[in-house]
């Protein structure tokens, strides 16, 4: 009989009379089974939430820092087992697995460091006469318990975004994994309950969507952390507009090739990186490649390539360690894909490879000539189809970019300098990647977006200002 994994409710493993079974998006098989916490236990986890959060604010630097390491270590040591389930629930590729494991042991080990820099300023204030002998301390003190609702793109990696950022501040957090993903949250939960952190100051809760409601609307939690769609997000906001909310939500991220990038080592480059990550996580990512703006001068010489990069992605089980491009989350995703590049095809729109469905998994496909107002140019496809467009010049692109209604990260193949400048300084998206796609990032540096891509920012330290505020401390008649 297959195991039931418990929850965690402050700290402690728990179970109850309700239990879900977790499967796998490519054969259905059964990648495990977990409790659910009934209303009684989630109303007990906010309550000690609520409860601790004077105490766990008052904790040592040094007992979250180590709480934090200790969680990086752990999961580094058990990295196989922690892949393995995450391609078991999610359905992505072992291979890109193994790397969301690397990166979640990265964002506890940033969040430990930060930890024990997150000290505050000194400033003095004798800058007019009027503050003579006066100097201020400016520290950030934690807003309130947060509710952390994680997608199931990255089962692990963010809800280690939400966590780590909340423990390092000492500010409790109630986690709600993806209810077709919670498994790998559970395991997260193992390694914090080896911890000293204080009962209370962290809980995950695999529960259902129709719970979440009455967890945005809780007092107790006054900060909302969400990463999802763009319609869910907005709506929390709205429903909530006292509270302090952030949002990551999706994007149709563009790479831009500007006609400088003309080498053959250049194209070759550029086609390798557009083709792995419009197709990576099967293009379930907010960053995956969704738009490339191809200069028309190297139109002829960069789209063969793309197709024959794209066409030689290995696809196939997720288990195989050759396999770069694996399924959806369901076949409700796939089915939705399919259907929004047929309304693109109907539209005009030609397929260059690809454009075919089984099951839960959508072949990776290339399209040319698609509608501007076709759904996989203006919304986001969350699958593994780019569309490519010829531009006639930077300033065409640029504008392409800045049409969208999102604005997340933008990738800008160059090697002039002033281009790159130029991109920074006029692109309306949260981050521009010079050189290579917008599907990179460092969970370190500040990540998130504008317009209808979200609002605050995520990446370790940026999460942990956003937890918390500023509280100034004046001190008079001090010799400065």
């Amino acid at each position: 009989m297959t195991d039931i994994r418990p929850f965690w409710i402050a700290g402690r493993a728990e179970t109850s009379s309700t239990s879900e079974e977790v499967t796998n998006p490519y054969d259905g098989s059964v990648a495990g089974v977990h409790h659910v916490p009934d209303p009684e236990q989630v109303e007990r986890a906010v309550a000690a939430a609520w409860e601790v959060r004077q105490a766990f604010g008052a904790t040592t630097a040094a007992l979250r820092a180590e709480a934090l390491l200790h969680v990086s270590t752990r999961l580094v040591e058990r990295a196989d087992e922690v892949a393995e389930l995450i391609t078991a629930e999610n359905g992505k590729p072992i291979m890109w697995a193994r790397g969301e494991v690397v990166r979640a042991a990265s964002v506890f080990r940033i969040a430990a460091e930060e930890t024990r820099r997150f000290s505050g300023e000194v400033h003095r204030l004798d800058t007019d006469s009027s503050g003579a002998g006066r100097a201020g301390i400016i520290r950030r003190f934690p807003i309130g318990p947060v509710l952390g609702i994680a997608p199931f793109n990255f089962p692990l990696n963010l809800v280690a975004h939400k966590v780590a950022p909340a423990l390092a501040v000492g500010t409790p957090i109630i986690v709600k994994p993806a209810p077709a993903t919670p498994l790998s949250a559970l395991v997260l939960g193992e390694i914090l309950a080896e911890t000293d952190l204080p009962a209370g100051s962290w809980s995950v809760l695999p529960v259902g969507n129709d719970v979440a409601p009455a967890l945005v609307a809780d007092e107790r939690l006054p900060v909302v952390s969400f990463t999802g769609s763009e319609k869910v997000g907005f709506a929390i906001q709205a429903s909530v507009p006292r509270k302090h909310v952030t949002l990551e939500l999706g994007g149709n991220a563009a790479a831009i090739v500007c006609p400088d990038w003309s080498t053959d080592a250049d194209l070759d480059w550029a086609a390798t990186r557009i083709a792995t990550f419009a197709t990576y996580q099967g293009g379930q990512s907010c960053i995956s490649v969704q738009r490339v703006l191809v200069d028309r001068s190297l139109w002829e010489r960069l789209v063969p390539l793309v197709v024959a990069k794209v066409s030689g992605l290995a696809t196939g089980s997720p288990w195989d360690e050759s396999t770069v491009v694996g399924p959806l989350v369901d076949e409700i995703a796939a089915i939705r894909v399919e259907s929004w590049v047929e309304e693109a095809v109907t539209a005009g729109a030609t397929v260059l490879v690809g454009g075919t469905r089984e099951g839960a998994t959508y072949a990776p496909t290339v399209l040319v000539d698609a509608p501007a107002d076709a759904k996989v140019v203006c919304e986001e496809v969350f699958g593994p189809v780019l569309v490519l467009e010829p531009v006639d010049g930077v300033d065409v692109a640029f504008d392409s970019v800045n049409a969208s209604r999102f604005g997340l990260q933008t990738g800008v193949f160059t090697h002039d300098l002033q281009v790159a400048f130029r991109a920074h300084a006029e692109l309306e998206v949260g981050g521009v990647v010079v050189g290579d796609v917008p599907s990179f990032r460092a969970d370190q540096m500040p990540y998130g977006g504008v317009k209808a891509s979200g609002v605050g920012r995520e990446g370790v330290r940026s999460a942990m200002d956003d937890f918390t505020y500023e509280r100034v401390l004046v001190l008079t008649g001090i010799t400065l």
